[in-house]
């Protein structure tokens, strides 16, 4: 079953306008500042587990929630929307973070099975959690089919809610709704890293390499929307002559190859709500790339050894920026896509900051990124290295440096035309080191910086004049 204007993302459901490529958006002209965009977050419990009543912390889609004699269950007597809900005995769900913006809370509920009567409330914390006030009314839980019940927010700080059963039965929550305007300030879905499997590996059997399928899903390869519509950073040809500045088109991204290094110099792509549709999950099939010249190094899935060396294999280009297909997928997770990554940089950092540019994408915008790594030395699990590489005879450098650039423009055509000095440019550099902070809004540079600390010529396909204004701003974070 298809839903129009509905796009579901690890267990996670976000109700956005759907609008066409030439959809004109709201504070796009003029002078005037656009109005807050307005969003809805559902909670689904459709991700994450906990089958157990015992009190402990699980992370779901939306963040870290405690569980205090409850658990997600999916029994003949459990009601809910989809495969899961939680089951609530006397005690309390509460979430561990805060939202911003908020108008509005709604909920699902209704009573368990067979079980009687019961009595839950609503409480709300502003102060991180330390003290909680009820919200509404006591809610007598009476119901044997989910109901919703609304309930307004008043307050302009940020908030934090818990639910409580007052009762002595057991009652069904599901699908808990925050509406709201402006940046929520959470993280929406789950890390690219976790899933199914993750970005480490051992020693283990290597997996068989293999090129990309490129299907309908693709980004064209020039114009709107191509992958390399902003320039080609380091003028990058597919010549062996240029081994360490090698032009790779896998048409789900397009990169520039280092030979020598054993890994990407750069990765550009284009990002919009049709490159995240869900309809492939994350893979990992992590594999070498038989596209290389014969005579070249092969990175193959359990290169980097990560009990020994302690690094990721770290993407360029997100699974989660390519789940339109399978094909798209498995092309995020060629080895020439990977860089040695310290994980708490990818798990974490990197991975907030991906996050938040499909928030974008959700908010009516599209994304052009382009992301890249320089230097040599890290420090992963193991502390720090000198120069560090990894197996294979130290043919795979790892970097000292890991940086992304990514415009962002309302939905609309003519991108490059569209570009303007005010155009919102993030620039992030980070460096590739474990004691990262999470907050990747600590490490936002120009993108001049970027370019002086590779040599490349970033966004070079825009007219001068607004590069010249555009690489100079220090993004608010915001």
């Amino acid at each position: 079953m298809r839903f129009r204007k509905i796009f579901i993302y690890a267990g996670l459901v976000l109700l956005i306008a759907s609008c066409k490529k030439d959809t004109k958006m709201p504070g796009t002209g003029g002078t005037t500042s656009p109005a807050p965009t307005p969003y809805i977050i559902t909670e689904t419990f459709e991700s994450g587990s906990k089958n157990s009543y015992a009190a402990a912390d699980i992370t779901l889609s939306t963040g870290s929630w405690n569980f205090n004699n409850a658990l997600i269950g999916n029994l003949a007597g459990d009601v809910k929307d989809g495969n899961w809900a939680v089951r609530l005995k006397t005690g309390d769900i509460a979430m561990n973070f805060d939202i911003n913006g908020l108008k509005q809370i709604s909920i699902k509920h209704a009573k368990y099975g067979a079980d009687g009567s019961s009595t839950w409330q609503l409480k709300m914390s502003t102060d991180g959690g330390t003290t909680y006030t009820q919200l509404g009314a006591d809610i007598n839980e009476t119901n044997t089919t989910l109901v919703i019940d609304s309930f307004k927010v008043s307050v302009t700080s940020k908030v934090r809610f818990e639910i409580v059963n007052t009762g002595t039965t057991r009652i069904n929550i599901d699908d808990i709704s925050f509406k709201g305007t402006g940046d929520p300030g959470i993280t929406v879905g789950l890390p690219d890293t976790t899933g199914t499997g993750s970005d480490t590996t051992g020693t283990g059997t290597v997996a068989k390499t293999r090129g990309v399928t490129i299907g309908t899903d693709a980004p064209p390869a020039s114009g709107d929307n191509s992958d390399l519509l902003f320039g080609n950073p380091s003028g990058a040809v597919t010549s062996t002559v240029m081994m360490d500045n090698y032009l790779i088109d896998m048409g789900y991204y397009v990169e520039s190859y280092n030979s020598t290094k054993a890994e990407p110099n750069w990765v550009s792509w284009h990002l919009d709500a049709s490159n995240t549709t869900g309809v492939s999950d994350r893979l990992n099939n992590f594999a070498g790339f038989n596209g290389l010249p014969s005579s070249w190094f092969t990175v193959q899935s359990n290169s980097y050894n990560y009990s020994t060396y302690g690094f990721d294999r770290g993407h360029n280009c997100p699974s989660a920026d390519r789940t339109s297909s399978v094909d798209a997928n498995s092309s995020t997770f060629l080895m020439t896509n990977m860089i040695p990554q310290a994980p708490q940089n990818n798990e974490q950092t990197w991975a907030n900051l991906e996050n938040y540019l499909r928030e974008q994408v959700i908010a009516g915008n599209e994304v052009y990124i382009i992301m890249g790594s320089y230097g040599t030395g890290g420090t992963g699990i193991h502390g720090a290295f000198n120069s560090i590489t990894t197996t294979d005879n130290g043919h795979i450098n790892v970097p000292s440096n890991v940086w992304k650039v990514a415009v962002i423009i309302p939905v609309g055509n003519n991108d490059i035309s569209r570009v303007s000095t005010s155009t919102r440019v993030i620039a992030v550099n980070t460096p590739n080191v474990n004691t990262i902070n999470s907050d990747w809004k600590q490490y936002i540079v120009t993108v001049r910086d970027i370019e002086k600390a590779t040599g490349y010529n970033l966004l070079s396909a825009l007219p001068q004049s607004v590069q010249d204004v555009i690489e100079l701003k220090k993004d608010g974070g915001i």
